[in-house]
């Protein structure tokens, strides 16, 4: 039986817990994983594989290493117990911090992908040294800047010669195949999908969705109707428990197993988002004028250069211009915005580039909640960000909160308080400005109180004023603020 983990010391608080095998630990700086005894075998040979080698050597497997006696005594008391270091079976990981965690539901469809593709990626490799990966959720992936990082280790185990059956083919089509299906010829956002369905979606599900004759059109045809037909047709005429089929071979199992992984792949390929998604935010940074983007530019990259801030959020990012131009100056960026199509390009961007930039679907106005278990498992972006960085970047947003969400100036200058650790930049919009007036749509006249000197008395609550510039000969202005 499992020896529960007290957390009445605070030390320490779970990360996951649904996983039998094992679970994880965090003190807020260093990651454990508990494993079970039955399962330790499998882990040691998974980490003494090729696998593992070449995947963690390209930062796409987290960092872990196995926990030695001599440290047991440095570590916390909730993970060593009452018991002696030669007491205590090694059976403790500490892995790599993933430094700014994420959900499925936070990624643009692009990244969703580049998981999957990963997972596949992984099975096919852990094929070739006769393991198998016995889970395919887009939970078991974090990522770091750009790049997806698979987590769950204890996802690998020693599989049966004879079994050709991949028994995380089902999870792979519900939370990565039918969610980029539906988000691609339905539009359907991922956050629909996954805050509502963790376990993303059935093919009965998404054939409600697909429409009438859609579902007899490829690819629906072999991911909705196909399966969705196949699954009545099953508990039509069979309540039998399940049983394992077994192939007469070693060889036949895993040709069959490549088989399949291979039309796993041709599938996820027909579900790949388009290179650039139709959106009305995709266009709206190039509505500006050249001379107040060119200043606007100047000065924030000015700013990186004398202060150099390690944590860099960009709230509001749009296609990434100052994300991108903060990361090539040094920063870790975590760049948020609620249009999953701009965050696609800014991923994309940041890929060829291999900045460390990680791209978010995140409306400050109603960010991520805390979801799960006792709202336990997933903590809430607000929670995540708190104080995570030094730098905050409002740029060309706060108006949009002000008119679009009617979220109060006080509020907007709290949060942004609240995330950052050091410095803000914010770009005051006045109601006369072109762009403020065409997303007031005649309502200009609730908003004749919002001046400069209002910003400024509200900012002066939480920040001290470093220096305020005029962008490009327009009314627009750009405070620089460090927090109080």
């Amino acid at each position: 039986m499992r020896r529960p983990l007290t957390v009445e010391s605070h030390v320490l608080r779970p990360l996951s817990f649904r996983d039998p095998s094992g679970f994880v630990l965090t003190d807020g700086e260093r990651i454990w994983r508990v494993v079970d005894s039955a399962a330790w075998d499998d882990l040691l040979c998974f980490l003494d594989s090729n696998t593992f080698r070449i995947y963690r050597k390209a930062g796409k497997i987290v960092g872990t290493r196995v926990i030695d006696k001599t440290e047991l005594p440095f570590l916390p008391h909730d993970l060593r117990g009452e018991q002696s270091p030669t007491e205590l079976p090694l059976r403790l990981l500490e892995h790599e911090r993933i430094r700014f965690p994420s959900f499925p539901y936070e990624w643009p469809p692009e990244m969703l992908h580049a998981a999957a593709e990963l997972t596949l990626d992984l099975a096919e490799s852990a094929l070739s040294e006769e393991m198998g990966l016995k889970d395919a959720t887009p939970y078991n992936i974090l990522y770091h800047h750009w790049q997806p990082v698979f987590i769950d280790i204890l996802s690998f185990e020693k599989r049966d010669p004879l079994d050709f059956v991949w028994p995380a083919a089902g999870q792979f089509m519900r939370t990565f195949l039918l969610p980029l299906l539906l988000n691609k010829h339905v539009g359907m956002r991922l956050d629909q999908i996954f805050i509502v369905k963790r376990d993303g979606l059935s093919p009965e599900e998404a054939e409600g969705l697909c429409g009438r004759w859609r579902r007899f059109l490829p690819p629906f045809f072999s991911l909705v109707w196909l399966p969705a037909f196949l699954s009545r047709r099953r508990v039509a005429h069979t309540m039998r428990p399940y049983q394992k089929r077994r192939a007469s071979s070693p060889q036949q199992a895993r040709f069959i197993l490549s088989k399949t992984l291979q039309n796993l792949r041709k599938k996820l390929d027909s579900v790949q988002p388009t290179e650039v998604m139709r959106s009305a935010w995709v266009e709206y940074s190039r509505c500006h004028d050249e001379d107040y983007t060119t200043d606007k530019i100047r000065l924030v990259v000015n700013f990186m250069s004398f202060h150099r801030p390690r944590e860099v959020l960009d709230a509001g990012c749009n296609t990434g211009t100052f994300s991108l131009l903060a990361a090539r100056s040094g920063s870790r960026v975590v760049a948020i915005d609620a249009d999953p199509a701009v965050v696609g390009v800014v991923w994309r961007r940041a890929r060829a580039e291999r900045l460390s930039v990680l791209p978010l679907v995140i409306d400050l106005s109603r960010p991520s909640p805390a979801i799960g278990w006792r709202n336990r498992e997933c903590a809430s972006f607000e929670s995540r960000a708190h104080g995570a960085f030094d730098l905050v970047m409002m740029l060309a947003i706060l108006h949009h909160l002000l008119v679009t969400e009617r979220i109060p100036l006080d509020e907007i200058v709290d949060l942004a308080a609240a995330l950052t650790s050091r410095f803000a930049l914010l770009e005051f919009v006045p109601p006369e400005d072109p762009m403020f007036r065409r997303i007031a749509r005649g309502r200009e006249g609730l908003f004749t109180h919002l001046t400069t000197d209002l910003f400024e008395r509200c900012c002066a609550r939480r920040f001290d004023l470093i220096d305020k510039k005029r962008l490009g000969g327009t009314d627009r202005w750009l405070y620089f603020l460090r927090k109080k």
